[in-house]
């Protein structure tokens, strides 16, 4: 019998080796692609992918390009900390940190630190200070920003970057985005009543008693430029409020002889040259209406491409004042409202919630109006605790000094020592379509833990990423609030 053909077998065992040659091809390919670094006697292994998404100025990434290594050849060694490289190399994995963070013996800037040593700390900041990661329900006061001197805070600002500058007396301090404290500078101003964060290292401060803008270099102790306005009557010109755009800088002027103001409008884009000038008035005679009362709070609302200017004044029948929504490129009024009844005692918008936001000066409960029901007279206010109040409480001003603020979906209002935290419910969704919406809700909820509350009355109320900065009366430190869910 003769033998079988052998010529299937002859044609199997090329492609037998070709698939073994593709394997181990693959496999020498995996490998490349695997990096091993030595970190403080700890080995860690990950990808060449991973590594440069720490970025081409990062030592990661350049080490990543440069060593491709199997497990057992030999490997670069870091002398740094093994515990918080693991969390760094969790990080550049899932674009958060770990929750094992929370029970290791580090802080924040421990953190930072070592993030500056890799190159990775724009990155991890990007990450902590981003909104989303602000948690409003669970807010705890964590941190303590001691102020030099013994002047409480007279106004706060505070950065994309999570930097913050503190007004108080004629003194501004800095914090970097670390908190770290960065620098104090003396001003000639005998009290800064007004300060705008225009980046980490340069802001524009105004005062009540001092002429002109001045736009200071915080890093150098430097004032850059000084904007005046031109008043008809020749007099110095006072700064009541200063807001931004990302194209414009505002600010609210009142001659020193205050028989006029103005809203001037700068290019903030570096030049701060002047490009328009509204809302001008000017005062003749003893008699003060509020169609005159200047603007002492300005906030741009960006998805309207609006400047909402308000100003109240005290006299002999009580609090009042206006609220103007404005047309920067016309010049015109979109909308406005007179307030007599329970003149604001603070006020502000959100563009989240489309909405404008006030506390009553008399009864100190929270109004809103909705910006895209806007009635033509002005009448647009819904109370969202007792209406009547405001009536029955004239003149006992029981919100006065209230600070009312809005971040992201939420709206916070200071009442005394505590802090109530506003946020919309929506309620009576439509099966038949999902696109209709039924009336607005908005509930209120007391924020942080009781004993996070206690101290004395809060003057000022910011935000920055995933922070709450807040000041007291007669307190020369900033508490720092974050969120109780997370260390950092």
């Amino acid at each position: 019998m003769s033998p079988p053909h052998t010529g299937t077998t002859d044609q199997i065992c090329p492609t037998m080796d070709f698939l073994s040659t593709q394997q181990t091809s693959k496999k020498s390919e995996h490998n490349n692609n695997i990096v091993t670094i030595n970190v403080g006697g700890q080995l860690f292994q990950t990808t060449h992918q991973t590594l440069t998404l720490a970025g081409p100025n990062s030592l990661l990434s350049t080490l990543s390009s440069r060593v491709r290594v199997p497990c057992d050849s030999l490997v670069p060694f870091i002398d740094r900390d093994p515990h918080m490289f693991s969390l760094l190399l969790s990080f550049l994995r899932t674009g958060t940190l770990p929750s094992k963070a929370q029970s290791l013996p580090f802080d924040l800037r421990d953190l930072i630190f070592e993030a500056q040593f890799y190159g990775l700390d724009s990155l991890l900041f990007s990450s902590l200070t981003n909104p989303s990661q602000f948690d409003p329900f669970t807010l705890q006061r964590s941190l303590l920003l001691p102020l030099n001197g013994r002047d409480e805070a007279n106004s706060v600002s505070t950065t994309s970057h999570g930097s913050i500058h503190v007004a108080h007396g004629s003194k501004i301090t800095s914090f970097d985005r670390s908190l770290n404290h960065k620098s104090t500078i003396l001003t000639n101003f005998s009290a800064i009543d007004s300060i705008l964060a225009i980046s980490p290292d340069v802001a524009a401060a105004g005062a009540t008693d001092f002429s002109g803008l001045q736009i200071l270099d915080l890093e150098n102790g430097l004032v850059r430029e000084s904007l005046e306005w031109e008043n008809p009557t020749r007099s110095s010109s006072t700064v009541l409020a200063v807001g931004c755009s990302d194209q414009y800088l505002f600010t609210s002027f009142e001659s020193s002889r205050r028989n006029s103001n103005t809203i001037m409008v700068f290019d903030a884009q570096g030049s701060f040259r002047p490009v328009s000038e509204i809302g001008r008035h000017e005062i003749y005679g003893a008699e003060i209406d509020s169609a005159v009362i200047p603007a002492t709070k300005l906030e741009w609302v960006s998805s309207y491409n609006l400047l909402m200017a308000s100003g109240s004044h005290r006299g002999p029948s009580g609090v009042m004042g206006t609220v103007r929504l404005w047309d920067v490129r016309s010049g015109n009024v979109y909308w406005e409202s007179e307030e007599k009844t329970d003149c604001f005692a603070d006020i502000t918008v959100s563009d989240s919630l489309c909405s404008i936001f006030k506390v009553g000066v008399n009864s100190g409960e929270v109004y809103w109006a909705d910006l895209r029901k806007l009635g033509s007279n002005g009448d647009s206010w819904v109370c969202l605790g007792d209406s009547r109040k405001g009536v029955l409480l004239k003149g006992k001003r029981e919100g006065f000094g209230c600070k009312i603020k809005s971040y992201g979906n939420q709206v916070f209002c200071s009442k005394g020592s505590g802090v109530e935290l506003w946020s919309e419910v929506l309620m009576g969704v439509s099966k038949s379509r999902e696109d209709e919406v039924g009336d607005r809700v908005l509930r209120k909820n007391l924020m942080g833990r009781e004993k996070d509350g206690s101290g004395g009355k809060i003057t000022n109320l910011e935000f920055g990423g995933n922070k709450m900065i807040v000041t007291r009366k007669d307190q020369q430190y900033v508490e720092v609030w974050k969120s109780s869910r997370r260390c950092f």
